[in-house]
């Protein structure tokens, strides 16, 4: 019997342990691949990345959790408005970047212009170590963003980069919506949604 995970708040003290996950979890992924073309800084930078997303922008105006080995980021319609980089973290965002940082930007607002226009809970992030695959970690961090959802009544959307990734977010409720093909020969993603389930009394 597989020992049952809760997701918890994540907190700024969680950012190292969070942005180490996720870097391993995102190192096969064809879009921070894309971004990130070194493999021997590769994770480090990634790292890096994740750890500014998640102090500067989603631990503020999002709804953060974690488990062991995996976090999910997800960020409701009231809050999608602040919920982007301030000019510091443009900034920091480049720095980590370098020479891939406009193409970074370019993949942002491409995406941002397919972004659905009524309310919805966002999924910006979610990952898991691969050491911790299968263990249910990120189901569970799935299942806890969407319970909110559902709870408010509202749907979900979410961009997937990776194909593989598909019929897991298919199992939890997730149709594919869109195909979209980043700008400079980027990669596609798969813009997914999903609509509120009632939930129990």
């Amino acid at each position: 019997m597989p020992i049952p995970v809760t997701p918890k708040t994540a907190t700024l003290d969680d950012a190292p342990v969070i942005s180490r996950a996720l870097a391993r979890a995102f190192d096969d992924d064809p879009m921070m691949r894309w971004f990130f073309t070194e493999d021997a800084s590769r994770e480090a930078s990634m790292a890096r990345y994740f750890s500014t997303l998640f102090s500067r922008m989603y631990l503020q105006h999002g709804v953060c959790e974690r488990t062991d080995a995996a976090a999910a980021f997800w960020v409701p319609p009231e809050a999608q408005a602040k919920a982007v980089p301030d000019a510091e973290t443009v900034q920091e965002l480049q720095d980590i970047l370098g020479d891939r940082a406009e193409l970074f930007r370019d993949a942002l607002e491409a995406a941002g212009k397919h972004t659905p226009q009524e309310p919805h809970w966002y999924l910006a992030v979610i990952g898991a170590d691969p050491a911790a695959r299968g263990q249910g970690q990120g189901a569970a961090l799935l299942r806890s963003g969407l319970a909110q959802a559902d709870a408010a009544g509202l749907p979900a959307y979410l961009e997937s980069s990776k194909e593989s990734n598909l019929p897991f977010y298919e199992h939890f409720g997730f149709t594919v919506r869109e195909e979209l093909t980043l700008p400079g020969g980027g990669p596609v993603l798969w813009a997914m949604w999903r609509e509120p389930r009632p939930t129990a009394a």
